[in-house]
């Protein structure tokens, strides 16, 4: 009930529900996730919040996690809610093909990243991959602890090492992929996100993203 009441009050506070949210997702879904997920994959959202990437996935299946339960209203009616912590995905019924995180595993220790890891290895389908998006400490240090719910730390260097010893290797790694919030000074117009992504400047890019895959053997 306590943790409950913790994340309820981070919910209502520090990750208050910001419209602004569904339209950077829009532009990234057009401009960069659509390109990587197929019709018919099934998707699921590690710690999706209000649902603002998997409500834009167009996919045969999608299944978002969250510990916070009040996420449910947020999803779209054919998205599967799972309440569960995301080192444990016993409750997920399907074969992964495109596995997600955005701003999650900085909120987590690393026992619990690489527990995450280990279940989440069992759930994903041959080709299946992991793609994960969240600040760059390498660029972000000076706000990085802003947010008091952060509890570990990664550049894209040491997540990329992370992921390798827990069986994971990196396919795709984007050190300055977008800037750390929705907050930042530059405009959240879809056209405007679109050129950002493709341009090999990146102002205020302090979020990284690294897709990685299991290491079969």
């Amino acid at each position: 009930m306590e943790a409950a009441r913790v994340i309820e009050g981070y919910h209502d506070t520090r990750l208050a529900h910001d419209p602004r949210r569904d339209t950077v997702w829009k532009a990234l879904w057009r401009y960069y996730f659509r390109h990587r997920v197929r019709p018919s994959d099934t998707v699921l959202d590690l710690g999706c919040g209000y649902g603002d990437f998997i409500n834009n996935v167009v996919a045969k299946r999608r299944i978002a996690l969250d510990l916070w339960p009040g996420f449910e209203r947020h999803l779209d009616e054919d998205v599967e809610a799972v309440v569960a912590p995301v080192s444990d995905l016993s409750k997920i019924a399907a074969s992964v093909d495109f596995a997600f995180a955005s701003n999650l595993f900085e909120h987590v220790t690393q026992d619990e990243f690489a527990a995450a890891l280990a279940s989440l290895r069992e759930k994903l389908s041959p080709d299946g991959s992991l793609t994960i998006l969240q600040p760059n400490y390498r660029y972000a240090y000076r706000e990085y602890f802003d947010d008091y719910t952060h509890v570990s730390i990664y550049s894209h260097i040491s997540l990329c090492d992370f992921l390798a010893a827990n069986g994971f290797e990196p396919v795709e790694v984007r050190p300055r992929f977008l800037p750390l919030t929705v907050k930042s000074r530059l405009p959240t117009w879809s056209p405007l996100i679109g050129l950002y992504l493709n341009s090999p400047v990146k102002p205020l890019g302090k979020q990284m993203l690294v897709r990685a895959r299991p290491i079969r053997r």
